[in-house]
């Protein structure tokens, strides 16, 4: 079942599978050893220029109201993208040089034999995550979803989050009915009832209950995290000197963003959530009280320790391959965002 799911969920990501057989643009098959460990450059080179994947405009929003300095280089475009199916497509097709993501999505395009490094890291010790209910469901613990259809992406936080609530009630895989989507699937499936269960995000939920709870559905909050958020970019970029130098000078910014943002709730509810998102306060109000604190690890073992317990839960149901993760972090960024906060930022 789980290879026909893990096949299904591929084949429908188009673009990440077409270059799975030549893989020269920034492919695990080039050898990169060296430039992974080539010293950063001190200083930007004029005239570099990045693409950054900012969903929903976050990142320019942060970036504006937090009043940082401006980038020693130059955005060429900030790309309205945040699903780790999608990034890989971006990546492959060059349209997108960093992305933010949860964890799993450089694991998968390890797997695809798209080569990929992660370069910053934040701590997330509070779920993201809730699961929400088709209309009418009569579902109210995890142990109630055997048998039932779950909105499973394999390439998302999403989708490690429901295999790692699954685990944590005791069902294997076959006890219940995973299908493959991606997460911008998820609302459209549970309103349609394509399936029982789908995990939103804390700031999809409020949205989604508003229209369908007076219709019975509902969430079932746990305490499953998705450990990463994370950053990530092309091998082919980091082989590239000036853009990894720019990479270097983004991560503190970046940092100091999640700080910015997590300090000022009340201003970030209004110019994002109810400007931008059409909630209403009290939801953004909602939202921002589940919100995690950043953290910024001066060292990544932890980080590694969870990508590898997530490594082998995938490969445990025949996702993926089972594989050393360490492959994927480039340690010349390790201290870059830790050293760019105040200490209560550094875990």
């Amino acid at each position: 079942m789980h290879r026909r799911v893990f096949l299904t969920s591929l084949l429908g990501a188009s673009a990440a599978v077409t270059g799975l057989s030549g893989c020269a643009d920034g492919s695990a098959a080039a050898d990169t050893r060296g430039a992974a460990t080539k010293p950063l450059a001190d200083k930007v080179p004029s005239g570099t220029s990045l693409k950054i994947a900012s969903y929903q405009g976050t990142q320019q929003l942060q970036f504006r109201l937090a009043k940082l300095p401006a980038l020693p280089f130059t955005v060429s475009s900030w790309v309205n993208i945040g699903a780790g199916p999608d990034v890989i497509n971006a990546f492959r097709a060059k349209s997108l040089d960093l992305a933010n993501n949860a964890g799993i999505p450089p694991i998968q395009a390890h797997y695809q034999g798209f080569d990929a490094k992660i370069v910053a890291i934040n701590i997330t010790r509070k779920p993201n995550y809730l699961f929400a209910t088709k209309p009418g469901s009569d579902i109210r613990t995890v142990a109630d979803f055997k048998g039932r259809k779950l909105a499973f992406s394999q390439g998302q936080a999403q989708g490690v989050v429901l295999l790692r609530a699954l685990k944590q009630a005791g069902l294997k895989y076959d006890e219940v009915k995973l299908v493959p989507l991606t997460s911008n699937q998820f609302l459209t499936a549970l309103q349609s009832g394509q399936v029982d269960i789908a995990p939103l995000a804390n700031s999809q939920a409020p949205a989604y209950l508003k229209q369908y709870e007076g219709k019975g559905a509902h969430t079932i909050p746990t305490d499953v995290v998705d450990l990463l958020n994370l950053l990530w970019a092309p091998q082919s970029v980091l082989n590239d000197p000036a853009k990894a130098a720019a990479i270097a000078a983004y991560i503190p910014e970046w940092a100091k963003g999640q700080v910015w943002q997590y300090e000022h709730a009340d201003v970030w509810n209004e110019e994002f959530y109810v400007k931008t998102q059409n909630l209403t306060l009290d939801q953004a109000r909602g939202i921002s009280k589940l919100a995690n604190k950043p953290l910024f690890p001066p060292s990544w073992d932890e980080a590694i320790k969870w990508e590898q317990e997530t490594a082998d839960l995938l490969a445990e149901g025949g996702f993926v391959k089972k594989f050393d993760v360490s492959s994927l972090f480039d340690h010349r960024f390790e201290s870059l965002a830790a050293k760019a906060v105040p200490a209560e930022y550094r875990r």
